[in-house]
Protein backbone atom coordinates (compact mmCIF):
# COMPACT_ATOMS: atom_id res chain seq x y z
CA UNK A 1 0.00 0.00 0.00
CA UNK A 2 2.60 2.41 1.11
CA UNK A 3 4.52 1.37 -2.38
CA UNK A 4 1.36 2.70 -4.02
CA UNK A 5 0.90 5.48 -2.15
CA UNK A 6 4.60 7.15 -3.17
CA UNK A 7 4.08 6.31 -6.57
CA UNK A 8 1.18 8.12 -6.79
CA UNK A 9 2.36 11.05 -5.10
CA UNK A 10 5.47 11.11 -7.79
CA UNK A 11 3.79 11.47 -10.45
CA UNK A 12 1.17 14.09 -9.27
CA UNK A 13 4.33 16.04 -8.38
CA UNK A 14 5.33 15.47 -11.34
CA UNK A 15 2.08 16.99 -13.13
CA UNK A 16 2.32 20.10 -11.01
CA UNK A 17 1.98 23.04 -13.28
CA UNK A 18 4.47 25.86 -12.86
CA UNK A 19 3.80 29.19 -11.96
CA UNK A 20 4.07 32.01 -15.08
CA UNK A 21 7.50 33.78 -14.40
CA UNK A 22 7.02 37.36 -13.99
CA UNK A 23 8.29 39.21 -16.86
CA UNK A 24 7.20 42.52 -16.80
CA UNK A 25 10.04 44.12 -14.82
CA UNK A 26 12.30 43.41 -17.42
CA UNK A 27 10.42 45.64 -20.01
CA UNK A 28 10.96 48.91 -18.42
CA UNK A 29 8.65 51.50 -17.28
CA UNK A 30 6.19 53.73 -19.94
CA UNK A 31 6.76 57.41 -19.51
CA UNK A 32 3.35 58.40 -21.49
CA UNK A 33 4.74 62.02 -21.53
CA UNK A 34 7.96 61.02 -23.65
CA UNK A 35 5.27 59.13 -26.25
CA UNK A 36 2.45 61.72 -27.02
CA UNK A 37 1.71 62.09 -30.85
CA UNK A 38 3.28 65.12 -32.08
CA UNK A 39 1.51 68.12 -31.87
CA UNK A 40 1.88 69.62 -35.42
CA UNK A 41 2.67 73.69 -35.31
CA UNK A 42 -0.06 76.44 -36.06
CA UNK A 43 1.74 77.52 -39.37
CA UNK A 44 1.56 74.10 -41.12
CA UNK A 45 -2.85 74.80 -40.08
CA UNK A 46 -2.83 78.33 -41.61
CA UNK A 47 -0.78 77.01 -44.62
CA UNK A 48 -3.09 74.09 -45.27
CA UNK A 49 -6.56 76.09 -44.80
CA UNK A 50 -4.74 78.82 -47.22
CA UNK A 51 -4.18 76.03 -49.88
CA UNK A 52 -7.99 74.93 -50.04
CA UNK A 53 -8.94 78.42 -49.88
CA UNK A 54 -7.09 79.11 -52.72
CA UNK A 55 -7.89 76.06 -54.97
CA UNK A 56 -11.36 77.02 -54.47
CA UNK A 57 -10.42 80.66 -55.85
CA UNK A 58 -9.27 78.83 -59.07
CA UNK A 59 -12.48 77.08 -59.93
CA UNK A 60 -13.84 80.76 -61.12
CA UNK A 61 -10.73 81.84 -63.25
CA UNK A 62 -12.08 81.44 -66.83
CA UNK A 63 -11.23 78.40 -69.32
CA UNK A 64 -8.32 78.85 -70.86
CA UNK A 65 -8.39 75.97 -73.10
CA UNK A 66 -11.20 73.91 -74.43
CA UNK A 67 -11.88 70.72 -76.17
CA UNK A 68 -13.45 71.08 -79.72
CA UNK A 69 -16.99 68.36 -79.86
CA UNK A 70 -15.70 67.99 -83.57
CA UNK A 71 -12.29 67.16 -82.83
CA UNK A 72 -11.69 63.29 -83.01
CA UNK A 73 -8.43 63.44 -80.76
CA UNK A 74 -10.23 65.23 -77.84
CA UNK A 75 -7.21 67.60 -77.74
CA UNK A 76 -7.24 70.29 -75.31
CA UNK A 77 -6.78 73.87 -77.23
CA UNK A 78 -6.14 76.91 -76.12
CA UNK A 79 -8.64 79.70 -76.62
CA UNK A 80 -5.91 82.50 -77.66
CA UNK A 81 -4.08 80.44 -80.10
CA UNK A 82 -3.77 82.36 -83.20
CA UNK A 83 -7.50 83.51 -82.81
CA UNK A 84 -9.47 86.01 -84.82
CA UNK A 85 -11.00 88.52 -82.84
CA UNK A 86 -13.88 88.49 -84.83
CA UNK A 87 -16.53 86.87 -86.18
CA UNK A 88 -17.25 84.18 -83.31
CA UNK A 89 -15.31 81.04 -84.72
CA UNK A 90 -16.76 77.51 -84.94
CA UNK A 91 -16.01 74.70 -87.34
CA UNK A 92 -18.43 74.40 -89.94
CA UNK A 93 -17.31 71.87 -92.69
CA UNK A 94 -19.17 70.63 -95.55
CA UNK A 95 -22.84 69.50 -95.16
CA UNK A 96 -21.84 66.85 -98.17
CA UNK A 97 -18.23 65.19 -97.00
CA UNK A 98 -17.83 66.98 -93.91
CA UNK A 99 -14.47 68.33 -95.00
CA UNK A 100 -12.80 72.03 -95.45
CA UNK A 101 -12.47 72.77 -98.86
CA UNK A 102 -9.36 74.83 -99.84
CA UNK A 103 -8.72 75.90 -103.64
CA UNK A 104 -5.64 77.24 -105.07
CA UNK A 105 -5.48 77.95 -108.92
CA UNK A 106 -1.78 78.21 -110.57
CA UNK A 107 -0.26 79.52 -114.09
CA UNK A 108 2.30 77.78 -114.05
CA UNK A 109 2.83 74.47 -112.53
CA UNK A 110 5.67 74.80 -109.48
CA UNK A 111 5.28 71.99 -107.66
CA UNK A 112 7.84 73.21 -104.40
CA UNK A 113 5.31 76.47 -103.77
CA UNK A 114 2.79 74.29 -104.19
CA UNK A 115 4.61 71.60 -101.15
CA UNK A 116 5.03 74.75 -98.75
CA UNK A 117 0.85 75.82 -99.46
CA UNK A 118 0.17 72.28 -98.68
CA UNK A 119 2.48 71.81 -95.93
CA UNK A 120 2.08 75.03 -93.85
CA UNK A 121 -1.80 74.78 -94.07
CA UNK A 122 -1.47 71.48 -92.76
CA UNK A 123 0.91 71.90 -90.03
CA UNK A 124 -1.03 75.11 -88.90
CA UNK A 125 -4.37 73.27 -88.36
CA UNK A 126 -5.70 71.69 -85.69
CA UNK A 127 -8.02 69.17 -88.10
CA UNK A 128 -5.48 68.29 -90.26
CA UNK A 129 -8.05 65.61 -91.80
CA UNK A 130 -10.56 67.63 -92.60
CA UNK A 131 -8.77 69.97 -95.01
CA UNK A 132 -9.25 69.01 -98.61
CA UNK A 133 -7.08 70.81 -101.59
CA UNK A 134 -7.99 70.99 -105.12
CA UNK A 135 -5.48 72.73 -107.30
CA UNK A 136 -6.23 74.15 -110.91
CA UNK A 137 -3.12 73.64 -112.81
CA UNK A 138 -2.54 74.03 -116.50
CA UNK A 139 -2.73 69.66 -117.04
CA UNK A 140 -4.39 69.49 -114.11
CA UNK A 141 -5.31 65.23 -113.81
CA UNK A 142 -3.81 64.64 -116.58
CA UNK A 143 -0.05 65.17 -115.04
CA UNK A 144 -0.21 61.90 -113.27
CA UNK A 145 3.59 62.62 -112.41
CA UNK A 146 3.26 65.50 -110.78
CA UNK A 147 -0.12 64.08 -108.76
CA UNK A 148 2.21 61.37 -107.13
CA UNK A 149 4.91 63.41 -106.37
CA UNK A 150 2.80 65.75 -104.08
CA UNK A 151 1.09 62.07 -102.48
CA UNK A 152 3.96 60.96 -101.98
CA UNK A 153 4.78 64.50 -99.77
CA UNK A 154 1.75 63.71 -98.18
CA UNK A 155 0.47 60.91 -98.18
CA UNK A 156 -2.27 60.89 -95.70
CA UNK A 157 -4.14 64.35 -96.93
CA UNK A 158 -6.98 64.70 -99.28
CA UNK A 159 -5.59 66.03 -102.53
CA UNK A 160 -7.08 66.81 -105.89
CA UNK A 161 -5.99 68.18 -109.33
CA UNK A 162 -8.05 69.75 -111.57
CA UNK A 163 -7.75 71.14 -115.24
CA UNK A 164 -8.53 74.99 -116.06
CA UNK A 165 -10.31 74.53 -119.37
CA UNK A 166 -13.75 74.58 -118.70
CA UNK A 167 -13.06 77.75 -116.24
CA UNK A 168 -11.42 79.81 -119.01
CA UNK A 169 -14.11 79.00 -121.41
CA UNK A 170 -16.55 80.07 -119.45
CA UNK A 171 -14.94 83.32 -119.32
CA UNK A 172 -13.39 83.68 -122.56
CA UNK A 173 -17.24 82.87 -124.49
CA UNK A 174 -18.66 85.72 -122.19
CA UNK A 175 -16.09 88.06 -123.04
CA UNK A 176 -13.70 89.58 -125.98
CA UNK A 177 -10.55 89.19 -126.48
CA UNK A 178 -9.40 91.91 -125.12
CA UNK A 179 -11.67 91.98 -121.99
CA UNK A 180 -9.79 88.62 -121.14
CA UNK A 181 -6.30 89.50 -121.57
CA UNK A 182 -7.05 92.55 -119.08
CA UNK A 183 -8.22 89.79 -116.13
CA UNK A 184 -6.33 88.15 -114.08
CA UNK A 185 -7.17 84.54 -114.11
CA UNK A 186 -5.75 84.19 -110.63
CA UNK A 187 -8.59 86.76 -109.09
CA UNK A 188 -11.14 85.28 -111.19
CA UNK A 189 -10.89 82.18 -111.18
CA UNK A 190 -12.23 81.07 -107.90
CA UNK A 191 -15.94 83.29 -108.58
CA UNK A 192 -16.28 81.44 -111.63
CA UNK A 193 -14.95 77.51 -110.18
CA UNK A 194 -18.36 77.10 -108.72
CA UNK A 195 -20.31 76.97 -112.28
CA UNK A 196 -18.13 74.25 -112.76
CA UNK A 197 -17.57 72.56 -109.95
CA UNK A 198 -21.14 72.43 -108.39
CA UNK A 199 -19.55 70.60 -105.28
CA UNK A 200 -17.43 73.48 -104.41
CA UNK A 201 -20.70 75.86 -103.40
CA UNK A 202 -18.68 76.85 -100.25
CA UNK A 203 -14.32 76.96 -100.05
CA UNK A 204 -11.63 78.74 -99.27
CA UNK A 205 -9.84 80.32 -101.92
CA UNK A 206 -6.02 80.83 -101.13
CA UNK A 207 -3.28 82.08 -103.97
CA UNK A 208 -0.27 79.52 -104.50
CA UNK A 209 2.10 82.25 -103.26
CA UNK A 210 1.19 82.45 -100.21
CA UNK A 211 2.27 80.76 -96.51
CA UNK A 212 -0.31 80.10 -93.67
CA UNK A 213 0.55 80.40 -89.77
CA UNK A 214 -3.44 80.54 -89.02
CA UNK A 215 -5.56 78.30 -88.31
CA UNK A 216 -7.66 77.98 -92.21
CA UNK A 217 -10.55 76.08 -90.35
CA UNK A 218 -11.33 79.46 -88.30
CA UNK A 219 -12.86 81.30 -91.38
CA UNK A 220 -15.46 78.23 -92.40
CA UNK A 221 -17.15 79.11 -89.18
CA UNK A 222 -17.70 82.48 -90.67
CA UNK A 223 -21.57 82.87 -91.75
CA UNK A 224 -21.82 83.69 -95.38
CA UNK A 225 -25.51 83.84 -95.89
CA UNK A 226 -25.58 87.10 -96.65
CA UNK A 227 -22.54 87.79 -98.85
CA UNK A 228 -20.61 86.60 -101.72
CA UNK A 229 -17.48 86.25 -100.23
CA UNK A 230 -15.17 87.29 -97.49
CA UNK A 231 -12.22 88.81 -97.20
CA UNK A 232 -9.57 90.83 -95.54
CA UNK A 233 -9.13 94.70 -96.82
CA UNK A 234 -5.76 95.81 -98.47
CA UNK A 235 -5.81 99.45 -97.38
CA UNK A 236 -2.74 100.08 -99.20
CA UNK A 237 -4.62 99.92 -102.62
CA UNK A 238 -7.87 102.32 -102.31
CA UNK A 239 -10.60 102.69 -105.15
CA UNK A 240 -9.14 106.46 -105.61
CA UNK A 241 -6.05 105.11 -106.86
CA UNK A 242 -7.84 103.55 -109.62
CA UNK A 243 -11.23 105.57 -110.52
CA UNK A 244 -12.09 108.92 -109.54
CA UNK A 245 -14.92 109.79 -107.75
CA UNK A 246 -16.38 112.11 -110.40
CA UNK A 247 -16.55 108.94 -112.39
CA UNK A 248 -18.17 106.71 -110.37
CA UNK A 249 -20.99 109.17 -109.14
CA UNK A 250 -21.70 109.70 -112.98
CA UNK A 251 -21.79 105.71 -113.37
CA UNK A 252 -23.96 105.39 -110.61
CA UNK A 253 -26.69 108.34 -111.82
CA UNK A 254 -26.32 107.64 -115.46
CA UNK A 255 -26.88 103.37 -115.15
CA UNK A 256 -28.88 101.25 -113.85
CA UNK A 257 -27.52 97.86 -112.34
CA UNK A 258 -28.16 95.47 -109.56
CA UNK A 259 -24.41 95.40 -109.39
CA UNK A 260 -24.57 99.32 -108.72
CA UNK A 261 -24.07 100.69 -105.24
CA UNK A 262 -27.14 102.21 -104.12
CA UNK A 263 -24.82 104.64 -102.30
CA UNK A 264 -22.34 107.00 -102.55
CA UNK A 265 -18.89 105.00 -103.52
CA UNK A 266 -16.50 106.29 -100.70
CA UNK A 267 -13.71 107.58 -102.69
CA UNK A 268 -11.11 106.32 -100.44
CA UNK A 269 -12.51 102.68 -100.05
CA UNK A 270 -9.88 100.12 -99.33
CA UNK A 271 -9.92 97.80 -101.96
CA UNK A 272 -10.66 93.74 -101.19
CA UNK A 273 -7.58 91.20 -100.77
CA UNK A 274 -8.12 88.81 -103.39
CA UNK A 275 -5.21 86.73 -102.12
CA UNK A 276 -7.38 84.80 -99.76
CA UNK A 277 -10.94 84.63 -100.29
CA UNK A 278 -14.21 82.54 -98.39
CA UNK A 279 -16.11 82.10 -101.55
CA UNK A 280 -20.38 81.49 -101.67
CA UNK A 281 -21.16 80.11 -104.65
CA UNK A 282 -24.69 80.39 -104.33
CA UNK A 283 -24.69 84.37 -103.99
CA UNK A 284 -22.44 84.91 -106.93
CA UNK A 285 -25.21 85.72 -110.02
CA UNK A 286 -24.16 87.74 -112.54
CA UNK A 287 -21.06 87.97 -110.65
CA UNK A 288 -18.98 87.67 -114.08
CA UNK A 289 -20.99 90.00 -115.72
CA UNK A 290 -20.56 92.77 -113.25
CA UNK A 291 -16.84 92.42 -113.40
CA UNK A 292 -16.90 92.26 -117.22
CA UNK A 293 -19.48 95.45 -116.92
CA UNK A 294 -17.31 97.16 -115.12
CA UNK A 295 -14.42 96.87 -117.15
CA UNK A 296 -16.03 97.80 -119.96
CA UNK A 297 -17.26 101.18 -118.73
CA UNK A 298 -14.02 101.88 -117.28
CA UNK A 299 -12.16 101.21 -120.61
CA UNK A 300 -9.59 98.78 -118.82
CA UNK A 301 -8.78 96.77 -121.49
CA UNK A 302 -6.66 99.70 -122.69
CA UNK A 303 -4.66 99.75 -119.64
CA UNK A 304 -3.22 96.50 -118.83
CA UNK A 305 -0.24 98.18 -116.98
CA UNK A 306 -2.18 98.85 -113.89
CA UNK A 307 -4.36 96.21 -112.01
CA UNK A 308 -8.07 95.96 -113.05
CA UNK A 309 -10.11 97.11 -110.23
CA UNK A 310 -13.24 95.48 -111.71
CA UNK A 311 -13.81 92.85 -109.57
CA UNK A 312 -13.42 94.75 -106.06
CA UNK A 313 -16.23 97.22 -107.68
CA UNK A 314 -18.50 94.31 -108.37
CA UNK A 315 -17.79 93.12 -104.80
CA UNK A 316 -18.42 96.23 -103.03
CA UNK A 317 -20.64 96.15 -100.17
CA UNK A 318 -21.49 92.35 -101.18
CA UNK A 319 -18.00 91.12 -98.99
CA UNK A 320 -17.40 90.33 -95.79
CA UNK A 321 -14.70 92.38 -93.97
CA UNK A 322 -12.46 89.48 -92.46
CA UNK A 323 -10.42 90.44 -89.52
CA UNK A 324 -6.71 92.34 -90.41
CA UNK A 325 -5.15 89.26 -89.31
CA UNK A 326 -5.86 87.71 -92.18
CA UNK A 327 -4.77 90.20 -94.55
CA UNK A 328 -1.47 89.12 -96.37
CA UNK A 329 1.68 90.50 -95.33
CA UNK A 330 5.55 90.41 -96.35
CA UNK A 331 7.81 88.12 -94.25
CA UNK A 332 10.06 91.22 -93.80
CA UNK A 333 10.91 90.75 -89.93
CA UNK A 334 10.86 88.29 -87.42
CA UNK A 335 7.85 90.10 -85.80
CA UNK A 336 5.69 90.25 -88.66
CA UNK A 337 5.95 86.37 -88.56
CA UNK A 338 4.92 85.99 -85.25
CA UNK A 339 1.99 87.77 -85.43
CA UNK A 340 0.73 87.10 -88.89
CA UNK A 341 -1.70 84.60 -90.11
CA UNK A 342 -0.78 84.73 -93.49
CA UNK A 343 2.40 86.01 -95.36
CA UNK A 344 3.88 85.75 -98.85
CA UNK A 345 5.68 82.69 -100.26
CA UNK A 346 9.58 84.35 -100.22
CA UNK A 347 11.34 81.06 -101.87
CA UNK A 348 12.37 80.94 -105.72
CA UNK A 349 9.48 80.28 -107.90
CA UNK A 350 8.97 79.43 -111.48
CA UNK A 351 7.25 82.49 -113.19
CA UNK A 352 5.16 82.78 -116.86
CA UNK A 353 7.04 83.97 -119.53
CA UNK A 354 5.56 86.09 -122.47
CA UNK A 355 5.90 82.58 -124.63
CA UNK A 356 3.90 80.33 -122.38
CA UNK A 357 6.03 76.91 -121.73
CA UNK A 358 9.08 78.90 -121.33
CA UNK A 359 9.86 79.76 -117.68
CA UNK A 360 12.15 81.72 -115.69
CA UNK A 361 13.56 81.21 -111.71
CA UNK A 362 12.73 84.01 -109.36
CA UNK A 363 16.16 85.87 -108.45
CA UNK A 364 15.47 86.95 -104.66
CA UNK A 365 14.29 84.88 -101.64
CA UNK A 366 13.85 84.52 -97.98
CA UNK A 367 14.19 81.90 -95.43
CA UNK A 368 11.01 81.41 -94.15
CA UNK A 369 9.47 79.07 -97.08
CA UNK A 370 12.17 76.53 -95.96
CA UNK A 371 10.90 75.88 -92.60
CA UNK A 372 7.83 74.23 -94.56
CA UNK A 373 9.18 72.27 -97.33
CA UNK A 374 8.60 69.11 -96.49
CA UNK A 375 11.63 67.24 -95.69
CA UNK A 376 11.31 64.53 -99.08
CA UNK A 377 11.41 67.60 -101.33
CA UNK A 378 14.64 67.62 -102.47
CA UNK A 379 14.76 64.07 -103.54
CA UNK A 380 10.51 63.84 -104.97
CA UNK A 381 11.24 67.82 -106.32
CA UNK A 382 14.17 67.60 -107.40
CA UNK A 383 15.31 70.69 -105.74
Amino acid sequence: MSSSYMSWRSSASNRRPTQPTNTSKNRGTIYPDLNQDPTPKPVIHFLAFALIIFLGLLQFLPASHFRHPSDPHRNWVPFNSHSSPSPTVKLTVDEDDGLIHIVSWMQCLDLKVLAVLANSTLSSSRYPDLLHFHFFTPQGDKDKVSFYKLKVLFPHSNLELHGQEKVKEIIKRASSEAEYDSLNLEEIAPFIIPSVHQSLTKFIYVSPNLILMGRIEELTGIDLSAHAAAAAEDCSNRLNSYVSSDVLDAIQRSASKPWISVTPYVKDACMPDLSLLLINGKKLEEFLEAVLWWSKVLNWSDRSDKRNPAIGLALYNRYLKLSNSWLVKEPASVDTIETSMITHYDGPKIVCSEFGNDTIPGSSHGNLWIKYLPSMSNQILGI
